[in-house]
């Protein structure tokens, strides 16, 4: 199933420190190339089209580091809108049906994350179908996000621990942020309302997934994708 995509780009990487002062958190290398460089290998190599990249943060970094590349476009954001306020600015993009969605920020290793989701996912049944790993093998802090629940997320409550955490890749419609008020707001948002409809699915994924959201974690995740 070959799908748009797009690939969240534009925040401040703030939880970065220093290492995001001066360039955007998608061009800081590990092992070797820049974060973005490896997202678009696996949108590459799942032959997702078009692609398309938010920007924001020195926004003017990708536009150069993107220079020549005749199957991407870029989706500049003036101020900051979230991951859902995002996905609805590139919606006119992405095209009329379902797209992939990745963040920048997170490597791999194993099979393709997005070739998993295009072979599980059923557009009869789902609005949304995001790629989960397991809490506990996720090496990320924190206490989950979703249960499973015969395919289908329910949000874990207060105070709770739910055994999986989202990943970062997903297929989902964009038309359905056209659904939600005001320009600026989390992906979380829609999320709910597809939920509500019984129309959000998960999908466990195979292989490895590292988060790369702090020195820490981008430190931990160049040794483990140097690892055999």
């Amino acid at each position: 199933m070959s799908l748009p995509l797009m690939i969240f780009a534009a925040g401040r990487g703030t939880r970065m420190g220093a290492l995001g002062a001066n360039r955007p958190k998608a061009l800081l290398p590990i092992a070797g190339r820049p974060l973005l460089d490896h997202a678009l290998g696996v949108a590459r190599s799942a032959q997702a089209s078009p692609i398309v990249i938010n920007t924001h943060h020195h926004a003017e970094q990708i536009v150069a580091h993107l220079e020549g590349a005749p199957d991407i476009t870029l989706s500049h954001e003036p101020d900051l809108l979230e991951t859902g306020g995002g996905l609805k600015a590139a919606r006119p993009l992405l095209g009329p049906g379902p797209a992939f969605t990745l963040n920048a920020d997170a490597v791999w290793k194993g099979p393709n994350p997005l070739a998993q989701l295009a072979a599980a996912f059923a557009p009869a049944e789902m609005d949304a179908l995001l790629l989960l790993a397991p809490t506990s093998a996720a090496l990320a802090s924190g206490p989950g996000d979703f249960f499973l629940e015969g395919g289908k997320l329910r949000r874990r409550g207060a105070g709770a621990t739910a055994p999986f955490i989202y990943t970062g890749a997903q297929i989902i419609r964009p038309d359905l942020a056209e659904q939600v008020q005001g320009r600026s707001f989390s992906m979380n948002i829609i999320w709910d309302h597809i939920i509500a409809s019984g129309r959000a699915y998960g999908l466990v994924m195979q292989g490895g997934w590292r988060d790369v959201g702090t020195p820490e974690a981008l430190a931990a995740a160049e040794t483990w994708l140097a690892a055999p």
